[in-house]
């Protein structure tokens, strides 16, 4: 038997109560952390918005603060929202789209057309009304991307293109400016019952707003929770310093043109499906509406493309070390070796020599 094995173990030192906390950890309170939340800036605000139409509200009952009147302001905020989210986030990638209120116009006007002109079952319209918005989202994206002309420049002709055709084939088809939409089509009442319905009897409130909040916290967990979302704040900070860390630019904001113009349509989609009938000037104005909710993400967009900046320095910086550093470590290459090229110079000058003496 070894005499290590006949020696005991030291047991583990037991553990002090209360040790003292690691002085070099700061703690951080529960508000300030709070405080550097962007949400909660928009929070704020909304709620100040809100007391201050409370606080004004002259009506008989206070209408606004009830619950018939959140009906009437939840029913115009919902468009408004739905399409907010959607151009909220292709702000936040560094572009704006000038189409997007006209897009919903275009929208409602098709599935009008197909249904209403060719006799299509109405699901079957609201597919290829939201193919048609990807096929123009794309459009705009790709153009963006490839003539690297402003956003500003390629949408506002979008723009114009969108508005023509709405007028245009509008009156060329019905002599109006207004598709309408009969009950009595196949599809329309699972598809109204969706899309332009209400809830929550007897205030009636329009299903818009479900899907206004649905899609806001899945765009909220998407650009907080993702990949994707931290390449829609790299785009929007820099786009060179994205793609030198690999952050595909172009089709980041390809994506972004297309789910903004399907934001559209299914705006378009719905009010025509709620009204049963939309006319050719439905959107066009808007789009300044959509885009003056975006600032309550600017700061984070800032900040993260701060720190996506100065982590393409620091890589640039120890790129460059590190290729100084091959250049001091790799032998110099001849076309020959060393000894052969000595030889071949003594040579030489001996027969320089010879030729000199001869003379």
């Amino acid at each position: 038997m070894s005499l290590a094995g006949t020696q005991p173990r030291p047991s583990p030192a037991p553990r002090q109560a209360g040790v003292a906390k690691d002085e070099r950890l700061a703690g951080v309170s529960i508000v300030a952390r709070l405080l550097q939340r962007p949400e909660l800036g928009a929070l704020i605000g909304a709620l100040a918005v809100y007391l201050l139409f409370a606080t004004v509200d002259a009506t008989p009952g206070h209408l606004f603060s009830s619950i018939g009147g959140m009906q009437n302001w939840t029913d115009a905020a919902s468009t408004y929202g739905i399409m907010a989210v959607a151009v909220a986030l292709l702000m936040i990638g560094g572009e704006f789209d000038l189409s997007a209120g006209v897009m919903t116009g275009t929208s409602g006007l098709l599935l009008g057309m197909l249904i209403t002109r060719q006799q299509v079952n109405v699901w079957f319209a609201i597919v290829a009304v939201m193919v048609f918005a990807a096929i123009i989202g794309i459009a705009n994206g790709v153009l963006v991307v490839r003539t690297k002309l402003p956003s500003f420049i390629i949408t506002l002709g979008t723009f114009f293109v969108l508005r023509g055709v709405d007028v245009g084939v509008t009156r060329l088809l019905t002599n109006t400016v207004r598709f309408d939409i009969s009950d009595q089509a196949p599809g329309f009442r699972s598809a109204q019952s969706i899309f332009g319905s209400t809830f929550l009897a007897p205030y009636n409130f329009q299903d818009a707003v479900l899907w206004w909040v649905a899609i806001t916290v899945g765009a909220t967990w998407v650009l907080t929770q993702t990949t994707f979302g931290n390449w829609i704040f790299a785009v929007g900070g820099d786009a060179n310093a994205a793609r030198a860390v690999g952050v595909p630019v172009a089709r980041t904001k390809i994506i972004l043109f297309m789910y903004t113009a399907m934001s559209a349509a299914v705006v378009g989609i719905m009010v025509a499906l709620r009204f049963k009938g939309i006319q050719s000037g439905q959107g066009v104005g808007l789009e300044f509406f959509y885009m003056s909710l975006d600032r309550r993400l600017r700061l984070r967009h800032r900040s993260i493309a701060w720190r996506l900046d100065h982590r393409v320095r620091a890589d640039r910086d120890h790129l460059r070390q590190l290729g100084l550093q091959l250049v001091l470590h790799v032998p110099r290459c001849d076309s020959f070796p060393r000894g052969r090229r000595e030889h071949a110079g003594e040579t030489a000058r001996r027969e320089r020599a010879a030729m000199t003496v001869t003379r």
